[in-house]
């Protein structure tokens, strides 16, 4: 079983953390050095981090991005479902399809019921709390 991150997530994790972290503005080559993301992917990540509505992005000569609202209001989950989509799993765990067509498969509750506790803590760990 693995639990992992797209590099879109990883580096949307980063990102966030290190304008958690710097307080104001940053530009964008700023944050790439704080973070080890690459330069050139940095604008993607950065566009779906500011259409979730997570970060300001200001342009202009003295612009760069900042977090739209407190780290305390910002949730890992939000950050990652920003990056990556629905986090749910919609598919049989067994199947990679839709569970049978009698019902769920018989080990459809243990790995949803899963599911729902990662995705709770994910939505309970604030950014603030990381960046501590």
């Amino acid at each position: 079983m693995r639990l992992e991150l797209s590099r879109r997530g990883d580096y949307a994790v980063r990102a966030m953390l290190a304008l958690a972290d710097g307080g104001g503005l940053l530009t964008g080559p700023r944050i790439a050095e704080r973070t080890g993301v690459p330069i050139s992917f940095l604008p993607q990540v950065m566009g779906a981090l500011v259409r979730a509505g997570l970060v300001d992005g200001i342009q202009g000569r003295t612009g760069g991005y900042r977090l739209a609202r407190p780290a305390d209001d910002i949730t890992l989950l939000g950050i990652v479902e920003a990056a990556e989509g629905d986090s749910r799993r919609m598919t049989c765990i067994l199947r990679g399809g839709p569970c049978g067509a009698n019902g769920a498969c018989r080990v459809h509750e243990a790995f949803f019921g899963a599911q729902e506790a990662l995705l709770a803590e994910l939505a309970s760990t604030t950014l603030a709390s990381l960046a501590r």
